[in-house]
């Protein structure tokens, strides 16, 4: 199959706005809000009962209660092929790793005799984590989630994926095994909006949490964005994207199984491809031919690639290439091009980096030891990945004397009385009596 291909040869710098000329998917999580903001009311009036009636209807299943059965975690995990433990073990451990290191400690700073700011992080108390589990059970969603906010030292985690009918309305059996494998106990199965408005009303046995993390879909979205203030959120993630900014150093076979493999996830997802070289265009189409028949999703592939979100761009040369991509603010940006550290080096925009042939986008969503829950439609530009940052707060402690006050006492006072408010500086002025 051919991509569809954008020409930005020859355009001068500035005379193309090079974000909107790379169409993204249709996801209009505005127009959503009615139907969503229904369910989330529907959720904190009625409680549990609600849940259960939104669950047969969205799910095709009735349950008795939303909590997974005690034990059921465990025995998944002793019903867990031992392949796919030994994978979920070993992407734990990379992922602990990296999340160890960038750990904050509390910073002090002596700004004079007796006067002391402490900028200390605190993990939050209570959080709520979303799997997906609609067109795929993303088990690594629960390691994404879930060691980052152990590591950041979340004392309370709950965790809810849609109920499957398949296994008789419980959560899929991976998804638990995992659970257990970190020692997450409370598990709930619900899914969609009402499993986000379950989080932050606290409903039946489900307390209220504090912050929901985790990607899903655009209802899971919508309730996000509607609910945030109640609840903190990590982000409204859309649907999933790859940039590949490539010259004529790549491999075409390499390029097009990382743009079918992000095209696998979901039809709306983004395949797009950057690159100065016709040769290497013409080549991944050829490939494309060869290997998306053969794969297991063909019409979501197909759909997905043929999708207005999905394309090659054509650029004069990698740094034409490069503005493209720092515009485009991709989730996932993998670089195939001559000295292609150099030319990651150079990049602002993206959730994340792949550098070179051997780092494709699959292996940070499984086992690179990064996170893979990432900003998407353009947010890069200003927003960060899931980390441990995400599961903490800051808190300035402030430690001052009656030297350290009286130092700065009468800048207070006159910056008090700029702004006209007499009674700040009055509260400084009662101490020095």
């Amino acid at each position: 199959m051919s991509l569809r291909r954008i020409d930005l040869r020859g355009a001068t710098p500035g005379s193309v706005d090079y974000r909107a000329v790379v169409p993204r998917a249709d996801f209009d999580v505005e127009a959503a809000v009615p139907a969503v903001h229904a369910i989330t009311e529907q959720v904190r009036t009625g409680g549990v009962e609600a849940i259960l009636e939104l669950g047969e209807r969205f799910d095709g299943v009735r349950l008795d209660d939303i909590r997974v059965p005690a034990g059921a975690t465990e025995k998944a995990l002793a019903e867990l092929d031992p392949a796919i433990r030994a994978g979920l073990e070993e992407s734990v451990r990379r992922l602990r790793a990296t999340c160890e290191a960038e750990l904050e400690r509390d910073a002090v700073t002596d700004l004079a005799p007796g006067a002391r700011v402490t900028h200390r992080k605190v993990p939050v108390e209570r959080v709520g984590l979303y799997v997906p589990g609609g067109l795929a059970p993303l088990v690594s969603s629960v390691l994404m989630n879930v060691v980052p906010a152990q590591v950041a030292g979340v004392e309370s985690i709950a965790l809810a994926s849609p109920p499957q009918k398949a296994f008789g309305g419980s959560v899929h059996p991976t998804i638990l095994a995992a659970c257990a494998l970190l020692g997450v106990d409370e598990v709930y199965a619900v899914g969609g909006a009402q499993a986000i408005a379950m989080f932050a009303h606290g409903t039946g046995p489900c307390r209220k949490v504090d912050l929901v993390t985790g990607p899903g879909n655009i209802w899971v979205v919508t309730a996000k964005r509607l609910l945030k203030g109640l609840v903190g959120i990590d982000s409204e993630a859309g649907p999933t994207e790859i940039a590949i900014l490539a010259d004529d150093t790549a491999d075409a076979a390499y390029v097009a199984a990382d743009l079918i493999s992000q095209a696998e996830h979901d039809p709306l997802a983004a395949s797009v491809l950057v690159t100065p070289s016709t040769t290497l265009a013409d080549d991944v189409d050829a490939e494309l031919d060869k290997q998306v028949g053969v794969t297991k999703h063909v019409d979501r592939i197909r759909t997905s690639l043929a999708g207005r979100q999905s394309g090659v761009v054509l650029v004069d040369d990698v740094a034409q290439g490069l503005d493209v991509v720092n515009a485009y603010a991709a989730e996932h940006l993998e670089i195939h091009t001559a000295d292609a550290a150099g030319v990651a080096a150079r990049v602002r925009n993206a959730g994340a980096v792949f550098v070179g042939p051997y780092a494709p986008v699959s292996l940070g969503d499984y086992c690179a030891g990064s996170n893979h829950v990432l900003p998407t439609a353009g947010c890069a530009c200003h927003s960060s990945g899931l980390s441990v940052r995400a599961f903490t707060k800051s808190i300035h402690v402030v430690e001052y004397s009656r030297e350290g006050l009286e130092e700065v006492a009468d800048h207070v006072v006159t910056l008090a009385e700029a702004e006209d408010l007499p009674g700040h500086g009055a509260a400084v002025r009662v101490r020095f009596r």
